[in-house]
């Protein structure tokens, strides 16, 4: 049997459409390097996947050239093309409408500074006037609601302010508790080693005072003894010149 006319619709299966794609490709990158070596043509192929990723062939492996040219033939057949009168013709309609448009902006505009007021009849000065006080309370409705807008916003920083300077206040006063903590524990401490070295000072001056009287009672006892061993050291004709007295 031969092959059958595939019928030209979107393939539905994922997988067929992919392995249709991959053929086809290859075949057509094979047609346009055939034709450009057969032909002798500058040929210019890109292709993009489903999945955007690029496919290209240049005959002359520069694709930029094949570009440049292609947009420079383009260019010159668009200048060689005349334009149609009707398209023509709408487009000059088209420019007057814009520009009575235009026209009557601008005088408004003018109207709305308050110059060119003398060809205005009473209705469109009415018009006019009430246009402006409209406008008048459209801005100053925004006016109030952009400074409530910045009231509440100033509100809320000088809460936050307040609420940080509580907090700065409250680690001040709990740095200052500790500090006379520290400073009471530190005196406590000065006040137990002063007391200490005080009981342990006494003891020693007590030893001194009993060392130095017990060395006067000694001295005191040691003067008769020196006087009876002056009185036993005298000469012998010292103590007869005595007893003939």
């Amino acid at each position: 049997m031969g092959r059958g006319r595939v019928q030209l619709k979107r393939i539905e299966n994922k997988i067929n459409r992919q392995v249709t794609f991959s053929k086809r490709r290859i075949g057509l990158l094979k047609k346009a390097h055939e034709i450009s070596i057969l032909c002798d043509a500058d040929v210019g192929l890109i292709i993009f996947s489903t999945k955007g990723k690029l496919f290209e062939y240049a005959s002359d492996s520069c694709m930029e050239k094949i570009l440049e040219r292609y947009e420079r033939y383009s260019y010159a057949e668009k200048q060689l093309t005349a334009p149609d009168p009707e398209s023509r013709v709408s487009w000059t309609l088209e420019h007057a409408k814009l520009k009575a448009r235009l026209e009557i902006l601008q005088k408004n505009q003018r109207n709305y500074m308050g110059e060119e007021l003398d060809t205005l009849s009473l209705k469109e000065l009415q018009n006019l006037e009430h246009q402006l006080d409209s406008a008048l309370k459209h801005i100053r409705s925004k006016k109030n609601q952009v400074m409530h807008e910045s009231i509440s916003q100033l509100q809320k920083k000088d809460k936050a302010l307040q609420e940080h300077n509580n907090m700065l206040i409250k680690k001040v006063k709990e740095k200052e508790k500790a500090l006379a903590k520290q400073s009471e524990t530190d005196q406590e401490t000065y006040d137990l080693n002063s007391s200490g070295f005080l009981s342990q000072a006494l003891p020693s001056l007590n030893t001194v005072g009993t060392c130095s009287s017990a060395v006067e009672d000694d001295q005191t006892t040691q003067q008769p003894s020196r006087t009876n061993n002056n009185s036993t050291i005298m000469p012998s004709w010292m103590l007869r010149h005595i007893s003939e007295q």
